[in-house]
């Protein structure tokens, strides 16, 4: 008898015969020759009996799929006629996917494009196909929303989709997700395939822009309590997941290493990490900066952290002093303090209580000041604005600062070319921000929208231009009250009064605040003198002055029946206790 040849038979798509698995498996595929070769290709795993029953068990074989490697990648693009120069940018949208780099082959063949342009958003057909493979099983739109949370966010949780879905559904939608085949678990949560985040994400965008943003609004919410209710790794963890929600923004896209972010953690150095860090310094920077390195390693070594990934050897280092004042031995010893301190004198100097940070240094082990560096530098320095009491001025020394200048600028840090140094023959400059002219709250608002804009184009603010706020010592402030409650009627008056540039008035009106703000402002640190009975008889003092004024004070006096020495003394306690609130929320803003 002559041997039949090898056959093979192939069922794609398997998922679909999910309901005549235990028969496919039982009877057909037993009742099929020998020399059939039966392959099964799916988007789930085999079931559990494939792997456990003893029939097959040592017949089966299973092979779990992943995308095609890069040089696998550039293979098929080559075969398919993509031009090499543009096989680079196809790589970095198609992420290895062999339908996604098809489907972008046969877009790139109907007519010649530059590199930049290769992007889901340039390809609307392909999109759409792809938008279609990846949705085809779920089932209803809350299914639909919990995928679009998942794209969005770098990692997914239930208690994420608690916040964007409720709590009822959030259990289950997140038991769905875990089962389809292109999500992957980890140990912060759940995530998809790079392809499927981006492809999902995008056609929200661009399908519904509003839907997108009331999404981003809940989870970067979400976010937000994580990181403001936690501390350490789980707080670096939420910032890392604060960061990865801008990567599609082009002002923030070029400055990190988003497919790394998060890969690794800060650390409080020992003294075993002292060596390294000065290796680094001396291998990036050179030996004299290793000697300035060592000096603030000896007089400030809690502003060094390092940061580390699975081998013991730290990955990289940052460096955030935290300065009251400077002495003559720090600016002998650091001609960037230097610098710094020359341009906090001249333009905002630091009042009692008041402190400035310096992201004095910063780089990696094998690299130097680049993206991958960037994620690391990040997120101590922003943690450390977000979360130091009394901070008046962030600065942030770097070797290149025209190649930062966009992402500083859509920031609203300013170039502050007064205060670029030289060490060891190389010139450094940098950005710096006053929390005084811009506090933090008005900055996270102004921030919050501006991530929601793709279109926004910062331009990179004037260098060296003094900063818009008055910073005012205790008596000229305390002369500024006095005058801004005599000219309360007056609101051309109002207009000239220093206040009008002060925190505790942007605090409370926004960046461009206006006479009727200011006199909201004196209302309400008056009105925290009704709060006692005690203290009542000064408000009435005030108020019969200033806000309802009498005709002259001593017809003031006699409407509150006191002898007019009586209300002189109420009305200047009246004057002092509104001032000393006002100075206090000026120096410690309004949670003080």
């Amino acid at each position: 008898m002559t041997a039949l040849p090898p056959a093979v038979l192939l069922l794609d798509t398997y998922e679909r015969l999910a309901p005549l698995d235990d028969w496919l498996r039982e009877r057909f595929l037993p009742a099929l020759p020998a020399h059939v070769l039966v392959i099964i290709a799916g988007r789930n795993p085999p079931t559990e009996p494939w792997r456990t029953d003893p029939a097959w068990r040592g017949l089966a074989r299973i092979v779990s799929l992943r995308n095609l490697r890069p040089e696998e990648s550039r293979q098929l693009l080559t075969t398919l006629g993509v031009p090499q120069p543009l096989q680079e940018a196809v790589l970095d949208v198609a992420y290895g996917h062999p339908l996604a780099l098809v489907l972008l082959a046969d877009w790139l063949a109907l007519g010649a494009t530059r590199a930049e342009e290769i992007s889901l958003e340039h390809a609307p057909d392909v999109l759409h196909l792809l938008v279609e493979r990846f949705m085809q099983d779920v089932p209803t739109p809350h299914h639909r929303q919990a995928l679009e949370a998942c794209a969005l966010a770098r990692v997914t949780t239930e208690a994420l989709l608690a916040e964007v879905l409720g709590e009822e559904a959030a259990p289950g939608l997140f038991a769905w997700l875990r089962r389809l085949s292109f999500i992957e678990t980890g140990p912060a949560g759940i995530f998809p395939h790079d392809l499927v985040r981006e492809i999902v994400e995008t056609d929200l965008r661009w399908r519904n822009p509003e839907a997108w943003r009331q999404l981003y609004r809940q989870v970067q919410r979400h976010l937000n309590h994580r990181f403001w209710n936690s501390s350490g790794l789980a707080r670096q963890q939420a910032f890392s997941d604060l960061i990865f929600l801008q990567r599609h923004h082009p002002a923030m896209k070029p400055f990190y290493d988003w497919r790394t972010l998060g890969g690794v953690y800060q650390d409080a150095i020992t003294p075993q990490d002292h060596p390294h860090i000065l290796a680094m310094v001396a291998q990036h920077e050179g030996p004299q900066s290793a000697r300035i390195a060592a000096y603030w390693l000896q007089r400030q070594p809690q502003a060094f952290v390092v940061f580390r990934g699975p081998e013991p050897q730290p990955l990289g280092f940052a460096a955030n002093l935290l300065l009251e004042t400077v002495t003559p031995e720090d600016e002998q010893a650091d001609p960037a303090v230097r610098a710094i301190w020359a341009y906090v004198r001249r333009y905002g100097p630091l009042r009692p209580g008041e402190r400035i940070q310096i992201a004095r240094f910063w780089m990696g082990r094998e690299v130097y000041q680049t993206p991958l560096t960037h994620n690391m530098v990040t997120l101590n320095t922003v943690i450390t604005w977000l979360t130091t009491p009394n901070l008046a001025w962030t600065f942030c020394c770097m070797a290149d600062p025209a190649a930062w200048e966009s992402v500083f600028a859509y920031i609203n840090f300013r170039r502050v070319a007064e205060a670029d140094f030289e060490v060891g023959g190389r010139r450094y400059g940098g950005f710096a921000h006053d929390w005084r002219a811009e506090p933090l709250s008005v900055w996270r608002e102004e921030m919050a929208e501006r991530q929601l804009d793709l279109d926004f184009r910062p331009e990179p603010v004037g260098q060296s231009a003094p900063p818009p706020l008055l910073v005012l010592s205790q008596p000229e402030f305390a002369d500024a009250v006095r005058q801004a409650l005599r000219d309360y009627h007056r609101p051309e008056a109002l207009a000239r009064n220093p206040l009008l540039r002060s925190r505790v008035l942007r605090e409370s009106a926004g960046p461009n605040p206006g006479p009727e703000d200011l006199q909201s402002l004196l209302r309400d640190a008056a009105a925290t003198l009704t709060a006692t009975p005690k203290d009542e008889k000064f408000y009435r003092a005030l108020d019969l002055t200033f806000f309802r004024p009498a005709p002259t004070q001593e017809a003031a006096a006699e409407r509150l029946g006191l002898p007019f020495n009586t209300y002189r003394y109420h009305l200047n306690k009246g004057i002092a206790r509104v001032t000393d609130w006002l100075w206090h929320r000026e120096l410690y803003g309004p949670d003080a």
